[in-house]
């Protein structure tokens, strides 16, 4: 990066001030202010030319020597776009900085200019046929190419430099999700209505979790249903990319969604793997959490899984077959676990790979309490599995009598007995 210093009293690592422009929104950006006078503490103010308009968080104040600062620039709510960007000549900033050391230069200043970007000045360019502002965005923000409207040949046709760096087959969703623009990613899902993948298989989850936009990719898991297990052509989910970022916020979301930690790449290789192999051990901790919940589930561990709990990650992993931890307590008859599990919020309701729910297992256990617990944290009497078993089909072909009466006094549907007993290989 430039480096833009006041003669060996400060320094700053941008060489502008880089806005995001939203109409109506007020817009951030960071300056990181440094010291590099050794032994003299260095005084600095920041003015603007347009004080109306911005406000510099703090305005002032004292450095020590050699110590850093980070300056919070907020640009106050705008009604309409800058007349000029993404250069703005009547936008200025000035970084006065001093000492009271009569041995070192007294005052000098740094003068910052303020560059406007971001998706919505790129479509209002290309909306105005600005093709030299449509370059001069996508120099600075090549990622964004995609988000030209179509209909604009005359602003994307000269840019074949900006094309080369953006993915081969990266839409509007993509590029939006790897920038972080949560309302241009819901913009883009609401009109294009499908996800999409590029030239390498990548969806805009993987994109998102590649990139670290952790908002964006809870939206597109919660809002808009993405497979969050989902491989690209080398068998890479979301989940990989972000474990192999060493991206611990990332992971965290991705495992509350219920990504499946145990899918592994086209080599083979789990999250687990890469994250072990590249030294994130927060990445491991997170991943290895999900399996300890599973396992202190089966156990019935109750003191065990309540610290693990606690600590909100875990609740949604799944092992090789579907079996949630809910599911892993069920089969086994521990009614205290599972009563736990529900009150940490464990879907009641999910299904293994064949369409067990947690009640299914809890019927083939025989554990009377246990089926009684799911019940009353609401799961569904009626549940079906793949093969159309119900939990009441199950009782009666297993010959729990007391079992059958409990779901039938909760209005299990009679059905004649179905050989639907689940299999010992997801259960076990």
């Amino acid at each position: 990066m430039t480096t833009v210093a006041a003669e060996k009293l400060v320094e700053v690592v941008e060489s502008e001030v880089v806005i995001e422009f939203k109409p109506g929104t007020k817009c951030r950006s960071t300056l990181h202010l440094r010291s590099v006078h050794p032994t003299c503490v260095v005084a600095f103010k920041v003015q603007t030319s347009s004080p109306a308009k911005f406000h510099v968080n703090p305005p002032a104040g004292v450095l020590p020597p050699m110590a850093s600062a980070a300056l919070h620039v907020i640009l106050r709510p705008q009604p309409h776009p800058p007349t000029s960007f993404p250069r703005s000549p009547s936008d200025r900033f000035l970084i006065k900085a001093s000492v009271s050391d009569a041995s070192v230069p007294t005052s000098h200043d740094v003068k910052l200019k303020v560059a406007y970007v971001g998706p919505f000045l790129l479509r209002h360019a290309a909306a105005l046929g600005d093709t030299a502002a449509v370059r001069h965005l996508l120099r600075r923000q090549p990622h964004l190419l995609p988000l030209l409207p179509q209909e604009a040949p005359s602003a994307s046709a000269p840019l074949p430099a900006a094309a080369a760096a953006t993915p081969k087959g990266w839409t509007w969703a993509h590029a939006s999700a790897a920038s972080g623009e949560l309302e241009e990613l819901r913009r883009a899902l609401d009109e294009d209505g499908q996800e999409g993948r590029d030239a390498e298989g990548r969806t805009p989850l993987m994109v998102a979790a590649g990139k670290g936009q952790a908002m964006c990719v809870r939206e597109l898991v919660e809002r808009w249903g993405a497979d969050r297990d989902a491989r690209s052509r080398d068998g890479r989910t979301a989940l990989y990319r972000a474990a192999s970022n060493g991206d611990t916020a990332t992971v965290a979301v991705l495992l509350e969604l219920g990504a499946d930690p145990s899918i592994a790449t086209a080599r083979g290789r789990t999250p687990l793997d890469v994250a072990r192999d590249k030294g994130h051990e927060d990445v491991v901790e997170l991943l290895e959490r999900g399996e300890m919940v599973l396992t202190a589930s089966r156990k019935g561990d109750l003191r065990r899984l309540e610290s693990l709990l606690k600590k909100r990650v875990g609740v949604r992993g799944r092992d090789q077959y579907g079996l949630t931890a809910l599911h892993a307590a069920a089969i086994k008859g521990h009614h205290g676990a599972v009563a736990l599990l529900a009150e940490f919020g464990m879907e009641v309701e999910s299904q293994d790979v064949e369409g067990h729910t947690p009640l299914h297992l809890a019927v083939e256990s025989g554990c009377l309490d246990t089926v009684e617990t799911l019940l009353e944290a609401g799961a569904d009497v009626n549940a079906k599995t793949k093969r159309g078993a119900t939990p009441m089909a199950m009782a009666r072909s297993m010959g729990y009598e007391a079992i059958a009466q409990l779901l039938a006094s909760r209005g299990a549907l009679l059905m004649p007995a179905a050989s639907c007993i689940a299999s010992s290989s997801s259960t076990s």
